[in-house]
């Protein structure tokens, strides 16, 4: 993003001169009766944190007492806690118009006493009113040290290495220079000798501070990005069950989230048509549980893996989901049946912890039109042969087109996600008696 033109900014902010000038301006679903899906609905709320650009000693104290508190892995929801990033251009038109507002304090008589003081309060208001929604933004993002496992792989995974922690970074070092700017020429504008010199200190200290803030605002910017960004991942709670539907790309995953629900997720024949962590609701009776879909894997070390795949493996890795997993042996998806097979193999072993059900797909097509892969090589291994035919042991067999099997899926899903609430309620119990042992 480049910076914008000083034309543009003109025509945003009023310029220094004008707003500093002696002129006064103007105060500036219906849910059926077995099951339905409902789209996640995120709302928040957000605290602005007030505060000085200098902290007072009671304040350092409180700061300290927030740090040691907060220094313990938080529960998942903490992107919907990060504050407001307003943009750059209304942080500085803001804080000029503010700025403009300071008079000097009453009493003084001498003028050029009084015009020196007066520069030096705006001169300070200017620099407070910058450095102090940057100083929030960098104390409420939280550190990716203290985030639950599985949001700090999703900025990671969704942002990149690095580039959360590197523009707060600069967020900060641009808080820096604002202070250090504002102080040194408030400093100057208060050892004027008259009125004239107080008045050209006070608009070349204005200037100063206004070129440092906008030739480094675009950091701004980008955490505005980010903020939006975070806020837009799904929620997951962890006290409620949560169906995981794993596989290859175009396996037909989405189509099972659609027949298991009332949700219209894309579906397309193409590899990878999810194109990111998917989450909704399931409701069995009247009991809602937790469902997402994920980006397909394919058969590759961990190392070469995208990142929508790592994402994936996120999901399984950090949060407590019982795993549907979607196989297609039609030949139609892409990946070979060889192929999943190995993939399958890997996950179901690495996994070994987690409620696991799995589901041949499009199995009226396996019935109707037989398929020879040439890609796959003759073997005589058992367990892939047996695999090819059909499935793993205790595979439902389902197709949405003649909905096949659907019956039986939907009563093993719900059956499945009951069992994975009674694991999330024991490893509670167990962790709550651990603590009271612990004290």
């Amino acid at each position: 993003m480049k910076l914008p033109s000083t034309l543009f900014l003109k025509a945003h902010i009023p310029s220094t001169t004008l707003l500093f000038s002696s002129s006064k301006g103007k105060s500036n679903a219906k849910m059926l009766p077995f099951i339905c899906f409902c789209k996640m609905i995120q709302s928040s709320s957000y605290e602005v944190a007030n505060g000085s650009y200098h902290p007072t000693l009671l304040q350092e104290k409180e700061n300290n007492i927030v740090e040691k508190a907060s220094r313990k892995i938080e529960s998942i929801g903490a992107f919907q806690k990060l504050p407001i990033v307003m943009p750059s251009i209304d942080i500085l038109g803001s804080a000029l118009k503010k700025a403009r507002r300071v008079s000097a304090t009453k009493g003084i008589s001498n003028i050029a006493k009084r015009e020196k003081n007066k520069g030096a309060k705006q001169l300070d208001a200017l620099m407070k009113e910058l450095a102090v929604p940057l100083r929030t933004y960098v104390e409420n993002f939280p550190k990716k040290t203290y985030l639950h496992p599985y949001e700090s792989s999703l900025i990671e995974l969704t942002l990149g290495d690095g580039y959360y922690e590197k523009v707060l970074g600069k967020v900060d070092a641009l808080r820096k220079r604002v202070v250090s700017v504002g102080k040194e020429h408030a400093s100057i504008c208060a050892k004027s000798t008259s009125k004239r010199e107080a008045e050209e200190r006070l608009v070349e200290g204005l200037k100063k501070i206004e070129e440092i803030f906008a030739q480094e605002r675009k950091v701004v910017d980008d955490l505005l990005v980010i903020a939006k960004t975070l806020r837009a991942m799904p929620v997951v709670d962890l006290e409620t069950s949560t169906l995981c539907l794993v596989g290859a790309p175009n396996v037909g995953k989405s189509s099972l989230v659609h027949v298991l629900s009332t949700g219209k997720p894309e579906i397309c024949n193409y590899p990878f048509t999810t194109r990111g962590i998917l989450m909704g609701h399931i409701v069995f009776n009247y009991q809602k549980f937790q469902v997402t879909d994920t980006p397909g894997l394919l058969k590759r070390h961990d190392d070469d893996r995208n990142n929508l795949e790592k994402l994936t493996l996120a999901v399984l890795s950090h949060l407590p989901t019982a795993v549907l997993y979607v196989h297609d042996l039609t030949g139609e998806c892409g990946t070979s049946p060889s192929e999943q097979f190995s993939i399958y193999k890997e996950i179901r072993e690495r996994f070994t912890g987690h409620l696991w059900l799995d589901v041949v797909s499009k199995s009226d097509l396996m019935k109707s039109s037989p398929v020879v892969y040439a890609t796959d090589e003759p073997s005589e291994q058992v367990d892939l042969e047996k695999y090819r035919k059909s499935g793993p042991d205790g595979a439902i067999n389902v197709s949405v087109k003649t909905e096949e099997g659907l019956d039986e899926l939907k009563h093993r899903v719900h059956e499945l996600l009951n069992l994975q609430m009674a694991k999330i309620i024991t490893i509670d119990d167990d962790n709550d008696n651990n603590n009271k042992q612990e004290k």
